[in-house]
């Protein structure tokens, strides 16, 4: 199975939203796995039997990286599975 790998800068704000939005997508953008990490360093995390705090895994496929960079205050970029999986750790075994 072909998976695609984001990390996206949100510019904003708002003191209770998340900053940076990490996600693993299948071959049809849907994602399997999100981490959401907010200003003051804490991050949640939605994926195959665990959740935490408000993240959720979206509910549509996620749109294709030009069409999410064309909204000012976001700044996606494709990364690797290995940082994905740096950034999941963090995250998915902090809670």
């Amino acid at each position: 199975m072909t998976r695609t790998y984001l990390a996206c800068l949100w510019h904003h704000e708002h003191p209770d939203e998340p900053v940076e939005l990490y996600s693993e997508l299948d071959s049809k953008r849907w994602e399997l796995r999100k981490v959401e990490v907010y200003r003051k360093g804490h991050g949640d995390v939605a994926g195959p039997g665990v959740q935490t705090g408000d993240t959720r895994l979206g509910e549509a496929p996620c749109p294709p990286l030009e069409e999410i960079a064309a909204t000012p205050e976001l700044e996606p970029r494709v990364i690797t599975k290995e940082e994905f999986e740096a950034v999941w750790r963090r995250y998915a075994t902090s809670q």
